[in-house]
């Protein structure tokens, strides 16, 4: 039987067995911060409650946590210590996880949720942290304060007054699955159940801050968290006015209903901002940095963001300067409401049941406003009822005084903030349910802040709060409840249904007929995307049959459900038939749709060759039919059907915007498995929408090399109004000790050595190289480069023109010179400048016609076949080295562009 340590057991057992081993603390202390509160016995509380709770209080208590374990979906994940609850719904499939509970299951648990059912946000994996680690965590105060102070979870238990209350966090994407189906965003859909309520115990911001002092001119606090993610930790940013009054209730918190944070939720420390969006209470808090400026992390900037509603998604990708505008940050919640019964698909029988229906939901509001009403129709605006709201929160402001749960003091008493949500119940006749279309509720905070009839899209999908609509149907002596959507892909709600039937969502009448219209069709607004299936096939393939063509002699492969047959572009296809072939019988949808263009897409309807029942989809895309991750003990690390992570270990900077990047593979014994002359995949996720960013790289690392895989990397930075590189920009912020995943190899070169080379699987026999590129395009060429002359035995000549602005743009200059002075009598390396410095001794301008016919000649007709060009550069450069040698006389079979 396994023996769970002490902090194990306190997350499943009652919260009074929590102890914490600390050492003698003073016999009293004092609070610091501006509210004057009774003396602490730490010795008696020990930070947190070590004794059975016998006393009757006037407020609610947690419901009791259930014992959960890893779930099989999770072992193959970095989340792979993490217990969680199966009935989590998962937004972003299997990892990172994003989570919210049935919305029925969540609001039946009360006013306060369990760690089970608590939604989660993550970004990237957990961090991991042993429970014997707990009470050293650090996390620092510094920046604009005179006393900068590294903290530990066992000072913070043993210096600071303690205290206990109720927040309800909201993700500020709850309900954005409503905007997606509207009209896509960049984020992932959130159903209506992204928030949750517990009782949090900490110390509060204000303590921490007076201690350290801010100096004058500082007006923002900054969190940063340490969960290691693809731009950098996870951060963001507060005002400092805000963190320094007592009424916005801003605590550290390290326990969370009692019991010691859930990985999920931070442990060991974090913070819980009452009354904003989730996305500002940072897990496994590592520093708070009090600054002038908000925040410039990249999560501050180009996460929870209402951008105008006039950007599109593929405009904001060039528009850096409105990603950075505060006023479109997003911090005080608004106000939103739902309907949770009756719930989705809900069936109530005429004549069975009471003649009363109660309709119940949740309401909350942001910024400590308190939600003063909420209201019902029964027809759609024209008149409304109010409902009956009850407050929870406000039974905690009559703590007794020296109330004392989980170690912190209850105290509210003085606070007008309310940062709880809230529910509201009314009881309507059957038969005026069965009169109506539908239900549809509204919110109202003190501030008369109501929420809107219509929706306010906008690109990242975020705030959404229209009236919650609940439509009724009459069937058979029956009343059967739909609401707006299912979250993640659960099919379901009326807007799809309103959708699919060729109708617009916001038109401001649900889809429904306008007013003047001659019936209720609107035209649906033209599909920008491209078609990528022949209308004509009607054809419906099994498991079986898709399965029978998993080999490289008929590869087929699955996108968005439909089936496609590769053998017809194995030859043709740009990346080698690797490509193809690596995605047989698999479901290849996020590979593709990530890395090919429109005119790729525009190709697919001629491969065409049926769709997938639903039967075989289901099993397709079932997590047993998901690749495994491969043995870590395998002698290779590349395999072309899975990905397989590696470790960044080190960023070396080769020269302003270059850096090579090294990882460490499974096993240091692995080698990387990559032919001469191929390349293999690399793939992060976007952080704010969880979306897969892939893209094909050319390592510099020798084939002899094991344990280690190295990449060249130029970083195509931010500029005054352009975007740079997604995928360079994300690598460059990935922090040491992150990992990401490999797929390969991929290619249709392959070099054998002595001349001999594949193309395609045809071979083919040279006697000298011509290799020509620019920047970073350098990596596959030297590649080959250092293949052939690393042979003393191969005859085959080579001559690289390498073409760059200025100097500092040579990459791998070194080497290069290296190489061709040791083999000069068979290699011939040339620089040419475009914005060269007068001290330049090399070639001047751009590579042309003219520096083509001067160094590689026109091509030999006598000798065809024998020369081949290798190209890898830039589009523009590659498009004008083609023109400039077709104009020489050489043919596209001898031009191989990388």
């Amino acid at each position: 039987m396994e023996v769970m340590s002490p902090m194990v057991r306190s997350l499943v057992e009652p919260p009074s067995t929590l102890h914490f081993p600390l050492p003698s603390p003073p016999a009293s202390m004092h609070n610091t911060g501006n509210l004057k509160t009774p003396e602490i016995d730490v010795q008696s509380h020990d930070g947190l409650d070590s004794e059975p709770d016998t006393l009757e209080r006037p407020y609610p208590l947690p419901p009791k946590s259930r014992l959960n374990q890893v779930l099989p979906e999770d072992l193959k994940t970095p989340d792979n210590f993490v217990e969680r609850d199966p009935r989590l719904i998962r937004l972003t499939g299997i990892h990172p996880f994003n989570v919210e509970a049935p919305l029925t299951d969540l609001y039946d648990e009360g006013f306060l949720t369990t760690k089970d059912l608590h939604y989660v946000r993550n970004h990237g994996p957990v961090p991991r942290v042993e429970d014997a680690d707990m009470l050293n965590w650090e996390f620092t105060i510094e920046g604009l304060v005179s006393k900068p102070t590294k903290l530990t979870l066992r000072g913070l238990l043993r210096d600071y007054e303690q205290l206990t209350y109720p927040v309800t966090l909201v993700c500020a994407g709850n309900r954005r699955k409503e905007q997606n189906v509207a009209r896509k965003t960049k984020g992932f859909s959130w159903g209506a159940a992204g928030l949750s309520t517990a009782l949090w115990t900490g110390v509060s911001l204000v303590d921490l801050l007076a201690r350290a002092c801010p100096q004058r001119g500082a007006r923002y606090v900054c969190f940063e968290g340490a969960d290691k993610l693809p731009n950098g930790y996870y951060a963001t940013s507060i005002k400092l006015s805000w963190a320094m009054d007592p009424e916005r209730g801003v605590m550290v918190a390290h326990k969370m209903n009692g019991e010691v944070l859930h990985p999920d939720h931070g442990k060991p420390v974090r913070v819980v901002i009452p009354g904003q969006i989730g996305g500002r209470s940072v897990k496994w808090l590592k520093r708070i940095v009090v600054t002038r400026e908000p925040s410039d992390n990249w999560y501050h900037i180009y996460d929870n963001r209402v951008l105008p509603t006039m950007v599109t998604p593929e405009a904001s990708a060039d528009l850096p300067e409105v990603w950075k505008d505060e006023r479109y940050a997003i911090y005080d919640l608004n106000t939103n409401s739902a309907v949770c019964y009756p719930a989705h698909d809900e069936r109530v029988v005429l004549g069975q049941v009471e003649e009363v229906y109660k309709v119940r939901g949740y309401a909350y509001t942001g910024g400590g406003r308190r939600v003063g009403r909420l209201e019902v129709t029964l027809d759609q605006g024209r008149s409304w009822e109010l409902a009956e709201v009850t407050y929870p929160e406000d039974e905690y402001r009559r703590a007794v005084e020296g109330d004392i749960l989980y170690g912190g003091r209850v105290d509210i008493s003085w606070r007008d903030s309310s940062f709880c949500w809230c529910f509201w119940e009314l009881d309507i006749p059957l038969a005026r349910l069965q009169e109506a279309k539908d239900v549809m509720v509204r919110a109202m905070d003190d501030s008369m802040s109501i929420q809107p009839r219509d929706m306010y899209w906008s690109v990242m999908g975020m705030m959404n709060n229209p009236w919650f609509r609940v439509v009724i149907h009459k069937e058979d002596g029956a009343l059967r409840f739909e609401h707006p959507t299912q979250p993640a892909n659960i099919p379901g709600g009326w807007m799809e249904r309103v959708k699919a039937e060729g109708r617009n969502v916001i038109n401001g009448f649900w889809g429904e007929k306008a007013p003047g219209e001659e019936d209720g069709v609107v035209e649906a607004e033209p599909a920008k995307e491209i078609s990528m299936v022949d209308e004509k096939i009607t054809r419906k393939i099994t498991i079986d049959e898709l399965r029978e063509h998993e080999g490289e002699d008929e590869p087929w492969f699955v996108v968005n459900g439909e089936v496609y047959d590769g053998t017809k572009f194995l030859e043709g296809h740009p990346g080698g038939a690797a490509s193809i072939t690596g995605a047989a019988g698999q479901d290849a949808t996020e590979e593709f749709l990530t890395i090919h263009s429109e005119n790729a897409k525009a190709m697919m309807p001629s491969y065409h060759i049926g769709t997938l029942t639903p039967a075989a989809l289901a099993t397709l895309t079932s997590k047993e039919s998901q690749p495994s991750l491969p043995d870590k003990t395998r002698p290779v690390f590349l395999q072309p059907k899975s990905w397989s992570p590696a470790t960044l270990t080190s960023k070396e900077k080769v020269s302003p915007d270059t850096k090579i990047f090294t990882f460490t593979l499974d096993h240091p014994s692995q080698s990387i498995g990559l032919p001469v002359g191929q390349h293999l995949m690399m793939r992060l996720r976007d952080p704010s929408s969880n979306e897969a960013i892939i893209r094909a790289y050319t390592p510099i690392s020798s084939p002899t090399e094991i344990g280690t895989l190295r990449v060249l990397v130029k970083i195509y930075y931010d500029t005054a109004g352009t975007c740079g590189g997604r995928m360079t920009q994300a690598l460059d912020a990935l922090p040491v000790g992150q990992t990401i995943d490999f797929k390969g190899p991929v290619g249709k070169f392959n070099y054998l050595g002595k001349g001999l080379c594949s193309i395609n699987g045809r071979e083919r026999k040279v006697r000298k190289f011509v290799m020509i590129c620019a920047g970073s395009g350098i990596t596959p060429i030297f590649q080959v480069l250092r293949a052939v002359l690393a042979d003393k035995e191969d005859p085959t000549e080579c001559l690289v023109l390498d073409g760059n602005r200025v100097e500092e743009d040579i990459l791998m200059m070194k080497n290069l010179d290296e190489m061709a002075g040791e083999n000069s009598e068979r290699c011939k390396v040339l620089y040419t400048l475009s914005r060269p410095l007068e001290s330049w001794k090399g070639l001047r301008g751009r590579m042309d016609r003219g520096l083509f016919e001067r160094e590689v000649g026109r091509s030999d007709k006598e000798g065809k076949g024998e020369v081949m060009v290798l190209v890898c550069g830039p589009g523009s450069m590659e498009g004008s080295v083609k023109g400039a040698l077709g104009g020489l006389g050489w043919e596209d079979e001898d031009l191989l562009f990388f």
